[in-house]
């Protein structure tokens, strides 16, 4: 029995590097709320350059960064936001957008691929002179990876397809790129290219590239100041945040890293396709996620990753039918050979039961 944990529940689970852990003990800090940390200001700075545009604010969370864009969008009340039904601001973070900020969520079925039909979009956009009944929609929201969708990419060419549309019917777009370094990574496209057509992109910092704690707000320096003040309503405002800035431009720095991460990923899903238990489709894993489906009515997912844990390697059940595994930095290719093995064992352990 290894005695490690090979954690694969998600790509946040991930622990600081020594590097990280250095940077932060060494990192010079003031008080961020007054706008002196020089850690910070260095980190937004970069940030903004890397994503092409003009200012940044560093977050505590995704979620945080998504409330507050779509927030600064849509600040007037009965405001709606066009979002995929597979999101991440739909599904998982509790409804935000509508509780703290009374923006009415617009729901348009995400494909297979992660992309929401351009011709549904356009038909989700409220007809102004129906101002009197409906909510005014303000915003399209696309996520890039989409994770539900199994980390898919979206392409370039769609999302300046979806700027050009909510260019032309007065809209601003947002993108939460929790996972937009592994979809560029994956895409071989420049992530700045990759987001020119929005006007707010979240940044995660805590999955894929693995830092401890945080996402970063990138758009106009007016968008950002308004983000700002947001991120004090919501106590997001951290004083010495450079100490989290510092572990933050470490984890940057390991972007190159993503696409052996990704090739884990297709050695992971190649080796599920051979257990005549599971379905997988290899052609849809793009980036870091796996997901595979029960073909077996005998094993759950549930009773899947019990009998992993025991054998110290963790996943996440999805629903009824699949599972999922999220590779990340910290996982080796001996930890995908270990994972195999023990998915193999446990079919067998479940079967004979």
């Amino acid at each position: 029995m290894a005695t490690k944990v090979v954690d694969l529940r998600s790509d946040t689970v991930t622990k600081p590097s020594e590097a990280m852990r250095a940077a932060m003990a060494a990192a010079d800090v003031e008080d961020d709320i007054l706008g002196s940390d020089p850690t910070a200001r260095r980190f937004e700075a970069e940030m903004a350059r890397i994503m092409g545009k003009e200012a940044a604010l560093f977050v505590p969370s995704g979620t945080m960064a998504n409330l507050i864009s779509v927030l600064v969008h849509c600040d007037t009340r009965g405001s709606e936001a066009i979002l995929g039904d597979n999101s991440h601001i739909h599904v998982y973070e509790h409804g935000g957008i509508s509780t703290l900020g009374s923006v009415h969520p617009r729901i348009v079925a995400n494909n297979p691929d992660g992309t929401m039909d351009i011709d549904k979009i356009v038909a989700a956009i409220r007809s102004r002179d129906g101002s009197l009944y409906y909510p005014t929609t303000r915003l399209i929201c696309l996520e890039n990876t989409q994770g539900n969708c199994g980390g898919k990419c979206l392409s370039v060419e769609y999302t300046d397809k979806v700027g050009e549309v909510a260019k032309t019917h007065g809209l601003k777009l947002h993108i939460d790129g929790a996972r937009i370094f592994n979809a560029s990574a994956a895409l071989g496209v420049p992530v700045d290219r990759l987001v020119r057509a929005a006007d707010s992109v979240s940044v995660g910092l805590a999955k894929g590239i693995g830092a401890p704690v945080g996402s970063v707000i990138v758009g106009s320096k007016a968008f950002i100041h308004k983000a700002t003040i947001l991120r004090k309503t919501l106590g997001g405002g951290i004083r010495q945040v450079g100490i989290l800035c510092a572990a933050a431009e470490v984890a940057r720095d390991t972007v190159g890293k993503l696409a052996d991460d990704h090739r884990k990923a297709k050695v992971l899903a190649d080796g599920l396709k051979k257990i005549e238990q599971f379905t997988v489709d290899l052609a849809s894993v793009e980036t870091n996620l796996v997901f595979f489906d029960m073909a077996d009515a005998r094993i759950s997912p549930a009773k899947l990753c019990q009998v992993l844990e025991q054998r110290n390697v963790l996943a996440t059940p999805i629903g009824s039918k699949s599972v999922r595994l999220a590779v990340h930095y910290q996982i080796s290719d001996g930890d995908v050979q270990y994972t195999l093995a023990c998915i193999e064992e446990a079919v067998e352990e479940i079967l004979t039961v």
